[in-house]
């Protein structure tokens, strides 16, 4: 049959797959699933997208079912003819590339996201100058890791000029992996196309009335046409002889086939079976594992003449993924199991461990320990390269065959951890609940119940989590007692301290002060850490417990301490977030900003996503305290992505409430009530109050800037009084300037002073200008009119040289000239309308900028709206993207830590620099500074 028959019917898939390469060659990134059933002719339209694809690149790789266990085996086949540009990569992408192909060791421990970056760097070199489509058949069965990077990939094409083209069986499964993938499902062909490509196969050209039957029973299946064709006599075909019934088709296909191999010798029936079980194509290893089962050497020949395979110097490819499947299904479990002990002994011969404990799995009968810890050895080199979700599956199979109950128990937990690393939440708890149960009488190990404390945390109920982690606590601390005496001391704070931080950071989420008094007790109890990063944490859990514990002091104190002992550099991206919250405890927000904004360079150059999503709400947060609204707003929006990707519901509704903030800001009540309703939707049923209490400010901090008095001082009031997540302490020290307001607006001057009240005991340890300037400004709108002059006074001028504050500037230039005017001071209140109404105005705050406004003009000046700073021109990735090239980062960092490709920054800077009238990397720095 020619390629033009195998093409019958398919104009519009074609039309599709001539506009992807249009796109690519025109160097925009595109990607292209298509899903059909088995013999639907995908793999006919990629060939074709292949052949037309001229003058890009292409690349091709095959999933095979064999291989679908083992990391990155699909992601070789498809770099291998481009690995020679690696060394073009970012270096940590770089190493993480060459140790997921084997062309290095593995850096080991590295997060799966980095690869997957590594990958979309090195498709976008190989894409100069021509572009390039990368080809994937049977996606549905290559392994995890690689279906993962490449969903990355497709996920973030830019001007790359990259294009993935997909091909997959239109499973379930299938369907939820592409799901972020534009579809094309290659359905039956119609009737009139079904009779060409029975007429292409057939001895005599079917009549009209038999291609309709022929056509209806297959379903229009080309696959099942043609083998069908080839079954049916001429008379048939003519309708001079009546058709079988039933057709051989559907599932029969598979039953065909079966019968094809039935006829063959043994020996060939023999190399068939090797040669699927094998999964390579690899044409020497099949031979030499046939051989040392008996076959002859020419056993192939029979299966070649019959059509089942074709035999090339670089391997053997069955015809149809449904042959290898009847091969498969018409074997023995016996015979199945023989193949297997050969091609792992061919395996050990040619170096190959990974597969090797793969082949002798499959051939085992009942637990081995000497199967299992090879497999979990091989599992141990795919975690290393970043494979977690393939390590997890072969640490599951590990299990299945560990005879000691504690050690399968531990496996269990380490395929949980795997398979959460992969980005596999349920199979990870799934994991887990194994591990617990067969931890056996003895019950579960600290470790297992804190990992499921940790799973809970990131996606669960913060409440269990808490509950969870004080149990791991206890568990600890007996676990220890056991040990002997000289092991004591030094194990308790090795194991618990880590535990105790999780629970610490359970209890923030929740608002649960007796836990945190609790859990600061504990630590106190444990020795003194001989490393500074431990002594740190502990000193910020002992001084959290003493101050939400009543002792204001003596917790400060501990805080105090813990911060000054903070190296300039050293602290990794989790203990500087410790370090942000202590000083959010001490009233000290700009610190707070200072070291949140320094995790998220921390996590960004280690490239750990998983960790990512976490780090980047305090970063976003951070960035909002300091004025910077749209670029809080983009990190949101990538944290949000990243989140969902990883499955960390709680940290995607952290993002949300901070959205849900932004928009409230520039009064964009339509997104701030569609972002916070959706954090609340989170983070109610999951208790994490801090959400909640976040989300519920958002909507207070909108009326509160529209000028809805009473509606903002009723939500902020119930942030303190009632309600999910109402006397979170940091939601209530951060919504109390606006509460004070609120109050104040809405005639209850007693709220206010109640509120400037918790403000001062709060601050009364804060040492900051911002922190003063910020209890000044409180203080003043409940004090008289001379008083609250110098107040708001005093408050401008300790804000006069923090540039981070200029929101915070211009809301306290807002009241003292609302004051003066009132006052009928109206020359001295100009300047401080006219001021705050600028700064509004370049920060997108457009609801205050028109009250600023409305009160220059009712002070006898016609002021006109701002122009937005540039930076509100630039789209969130193009705004991510200026700051890190403004802090001095070379193109090929800034793609590094952004998780996209050098080609992809380089041409958002093409469009950054004439939207801000820059024409240089030096000025951009100078302007984002």
């Amino acid at each position: 049959m020619t390629a033009v028959d195998r093409l019958a019917g398919r104009e519009s898939e074609l039309a599709a797959i001539d506009d992807f390469l249009t796109g690519v060659r025109s160097g925009t990134g595109r990607a292209l699933a298509l899903r059909g059933e088995p013999g639907a002719g995908k793999t006919a339209l990629l060939l074709r997208a292949a052949e037309r694809a001229a003058p890009a690149r292409v690349l091709r790789a095959t999933g095979a079912e064999p291989e679908s266990q083992m990391a990155f085996a699909a992601l070789h086949q498809l770099l291998r003819p481009v690995s020679g540009l690696v060394d073009a990569l970012p270096e940590a992408q770089r190493d993480a590339v060459r140790g997921a192909l084997g062309l290095a060791a593995p850096p080991g421990g590295q997060d799966r996201f980095l690869v997957s970056a590594g990958v979309l760097s090195l498709l976008a070199e190989a894409a100069v100058p021509d572009g390039l489509v990368c080809v994937v058949d049977d996606f549905q069965w290559v392994d995890r890791a690689s279906a993962d990077a490449l969903l990355f990939v497709a996920r973030r094409l830019g001007a790359d000029g990259v294009g993935l083209l997909f091909a997959a069986r239109d499973t379930a499964e299938a369907r939820h992996a592409l799901k972020d993938v534009p579809g094309l499902t290659v359905a039956g062909l119609a009737a009139a196309d079904a009779a060409r490509v029975l007429a292409a196969r057939s001895a005599v050209p079917p009549v009209p009335d038999v291609a309709a039957l022929v056509a209806a029973a297959t379903g229009g299946n080309p696959l099942a046409l043609r083998e069908t064709a080839g079954l049916l006599t001429p008379e048939q075909l003519t309708g001079r002889a009546p058709l079988p019934d039933p057709l051989p088709v559907g599932d029969g296909i598979g039953a065909v086939y079966g019968e094809q191999i039935a006829r063959l010798p043994a020996d060939t029936r023999l190399v068939l079976l090797v040669a699927a079980l094998e999964g390579l194509g690899d044409l020497r290893l099949v031979l030499r594992a046939a051989a040392r089962l008996g076959a002859a050497a020419d056993a192939l020949e029979s299966a070649e003449a019959a059509g089942l395979l074709d035999v090339e110097p670089t391997g053997i490819r069955f015809r149809h993924p449904l042959i290898r499947s009847a091969v498969h299904a018409g074997a023995s479990a016996a015979d199945r199991r023989a193949v297997h002990r050969a091609l792992a002994a061919e395996s050990e011969e040619a170096g190959d461990t990974g597969r090797r404990a793969r082949h002798r799995a499959e051939a085992a009968l009942g637990p081995d320990e000497d199967i299992a810890a090879e497999l979990a050895a091989a599992a141990d080199l795919d975690r290393a390269r970043g494979g977690y979700a393939d390590a997890a599956r072969t640490l599951v199979r590990a299990a299945d065959l560990t005879p000691d109950r504690r050690t399968r128990s531990r496996r269990l937990k380490d395929a949980a951890v795997a398979a959460w690393l992969g980005g596999r939440p349920g199979q990870a708890r799934s994991s887990l609940a194994a591990a617990r149960e067969a931890a056996g009488d003895g019950g579960p190990s600290a470790d297992i119940t804190q990992l499921g404390g940790r799973f809970e945390l990131h996606s669960g109920d913060a409440a269990e989590a808490l509950r969870t982690f004080l149990t791991a606590a206890e568990q600890a601390a007996e676990q220890t007692a056991e040990q002997t005496a000289e092991q004591t001391a030094g194990q308790t704070a090795e194991a618990s301290l880590p535990i105790l931080a999780d629970a610490a950071e359970a209890a923030s989420y929740v608002g649960d002060t007796d836990a945190a008094v609790l859990i600061g007790r504990r630590a106190e109890a444990l020795p003194e850490p001989g490393d500074p990063a431990d002594a740190f944490l502990r000193d910020v859990l002992i001084g959290t417990g003493a101050l939400q514990g009543g002792d204001r002091r003596g917790g400060a104190r501990r805080l105090r301490r813990a911060l000054d002992a903070i190296p300039d550099d050293g602290f990794d991206a989790v203990h500087l977030l410790w370090a942000a919250a202590a000083a959010s405890l001490l009233g000290e927000g700009d610190a707070a900003a200072r070291f949140g904004a320094r995790a998220g360079r921390v996590a960004r150059v280690s490239g750990m996503v998983g960790t990512l999503p976490v780090v980047l709400e305090s970063t976003a947060t951070a960035e909002r305290m300091n004025s910077a609204f749209a670029l809080s707003a983009a990190l949101s929006e990538e944290g949000l992505a990243l989140a969902r990707e990883t499955g960390i519901a709680n940290s995607a509704a952290a993002h949300l409430a901070n959205l849900a903030v932004c928009a409230a800001v520039r009064g964009d009540e339509t997104d701030a009530r569609a972002y916070a309703h959706e954090a609340l939707a989170i983070a109610i049923p999951h208790r994490l109050g801090l959400r909640v209490g976040v989300a519920s400010y958002a909507l207070g901090l909108l009326d509160l800037g529209l000028g809805r008095f009473e509606q903002a001082h009723e939500r902020l009031t119930a942030l303190t009084t009632a309600g999910p997540g109402a006397g979170h302490p940091a939601a209530v020290w951060g919504s109390t300037a606006d509460r004070v307001e609120a109050a104040v607006g809405a005639g209850d001057l007693d709220a206010a002073r109640a509120a400037v009240g918790f403000l001062e005991r709060w601050s009364a340890d804060a040492t900051s200008p911002r922190s003063q300037a910020l209890l000044a400004r409180c203080r003043a709108l409940v004090a008289e009119d001379g008083a609250a002059r110098d107040l708001l006074r005093q408050s401008l001028d300790l804000l006069a040289t923090d540039s981070a504050a200029a929101y915070d500037r211009a809301r306290t230039a807002l009241l003292l000239g609302e004051r003066l005017r009132r006052e009928r001071r109206v020359g001295e209140a100009r300047p401080h309308l006219r001021h705050a109404a600028e700064a509004f105005g370049r920060l997108g705050a457009v609801p205050w900028e028109r009250r600023a406004l409305g009160e220059l003009r009712a002070a006898g000046e016609a002021g006109d709206r701002a122009e937005p700073a540039a930076l509100a021109t630039l789209t969130s990735q193009e705004l991510r993207i200026a700051r890190l090239v403004a802090e001095g980062l070379p193109n090929r960092d800034v793609a590094a830590r952004l998780f996209l490709s050098t080609r992809t920054v380089e041409y958002h800077l093409y469009k950054v620099y004439p939207k801000l009238g820059v024409t240089s990397r030096t000025e951009l720095a100078r302007l984002l500074t």
